[in-house]
């Protein structure tokens, strides 16, 4: 059952959960200028009017704007938030091009772009570890142990409790949870009766696996049988990097293949979500617990990052994109050319988001 929080919860839920990973992109690509010697003027969570801010020993500007839909980091020598160059670059002193952006080999401005939705990722599998430790999730122990049992099911209506090892079923021994399943799937409806360690005691329980109808792959429906518990998970540390890790590439490729579908026509627009969209979930997951939250903020970075390497101007995989222009050239392209990629990018992006948004809404059709 999702839980439906209210409209201050969810706005509060969504505005944390993207104020976290704009700080985090932001703050990529801040780190990795700053690495390179990079001055940063501006690191800002937020657009519009400051709501408040300081000034760090390097003279860097921290603040905070009014609308929370995003950030940005201002190098010294941008013209504007989007790291356009200044049309002053050439009167730059000598002394204090070593710190302006525009003026650093390319290798390190695409590595200072791409540091953005890099880290998303990075952030990502952080927290799928994290996630993973804490609720052991992707950490399934392969013995025939009873993790967690849904209310309600068989299994819990048959007296099964959390921790029962279920060892024996018609004088055979069962060794792993895969095993237990497989008996329970290929048994609906029958009665069974296991013979099952509690602690140090031996009982035996008689239940029903529930006949549930299945559809395969393939399309054609099967009757299984269903206990209604999961299996006991691990809480390693070591296991919880490899399932965080693994979890996140698996993620991405399956971001990348869905957007393929929508570019070869096979997903329609009206099928995807937005910002209301994002808030809503935001909100749920919130309301369900911390686990649930991070493992949301997990999935959202990740597309965060995958948004942020299109090649489209106005976001980091436009400037990538004409940094490598720039590399087969062997100069940069003009500040108008860039200004005018600029202004077709963010009218793709306000109408992209104008799409999601309407979607959102469900607002009536024009037609």
């Amino acid at each position: 059952m999702v839980t439906e929080p209210g409209i201050i919860f969810t706005i509060a839920s969504f505005i944390v959960l993207l104020t976290v990973l704009v700080f985090v992109h932001e703050w990529g690509h801040y780190i990795v200028a700053r690495i390179f010697g990079v001055k940063v003027e501006t690191f800002s969570i937020g657009f519009g009017k400051e709501i408040f801010g300081w000034r760090d020993k390097k003279d860097t500007h921290w603040k905070v704007g009014w609308l929370p839909l995003g950030g940005y980091v201002k190098f010294f020598g941008d013209a504007t938030a989007i790291s356009n160059p200044g049309k002053y670059l050439k009167r730059i002193a000598p002394d204090d091009r070593d710190r302006c952006f525009h003026f650093k080999p390319i290798w390190q401005r695409m590595l200072i772009v791409a540091a953005g939705p890099t880290i998303n990722f990075l952030f990502a599998i952080f927290l799928f570890i994290g996630f993973s430790i804490v609720t052991g999730f992707g950490q399934l122990i392969d013995e025939p142990l009873i993790g967690k049992l849904i209310e309600g099911e068989a299994a819990y209506e048959a007296g099964f409790e959390a921790g029962d090892r279920i060892s024996v079923y018609d004088g055979k021994e069962i060794n792993t949870f895969f095993e237990l399943r497989d008996l329970v799937i290929n048994n609906p409806g029958k009665e069974m009766t296991f013979e099952v360690l509690r602690g140090q005691e031996w009982i035996s329980i008689t239940v029903v696996p529930k006949p549930t109808e299945i559809v395969q792959s393939d399309g054609q429906k099967v009757i299984e049988g269903r206990l209604g518990f999961e299996a006991k998970s691990g809480h390693n540390i070591l296991t919880g990097i490899r399932v965080g890790t693994v979890f996140t590439y698996d993620i991405t490729i399956q971001f990348f293949k869905f957007f393929g579908k929508i570019f070869q026509g096979e997903v329609a627009l009206d099928d995807l979500g937005g910002p209301v969209k994002i808030a809503q979930v935001s909100g749920q997951a919130a309301a369900q617990g911390v686990p649930t939250f991070i493992y949301i903020m997990g999935l959202i970075s990740i597309n965060l990052g995958i948004v942020n390497f299109l090649p489209i101007p106005l976001l980091d995989g436009g400037h990538l994109l004409f940094y490598s222009i720039e590399a087969v050239k062997g100069s940069p392209i003009s500040v108008r050319a860039q200004e005018m990629a600029s202004m077709v990018g963010l009218a793709v992006v306000l109408g992209l988001l104008f799409i999601l948004t309407w979607n959102d809404l469900n607002l009536p059709g024009l037609g």
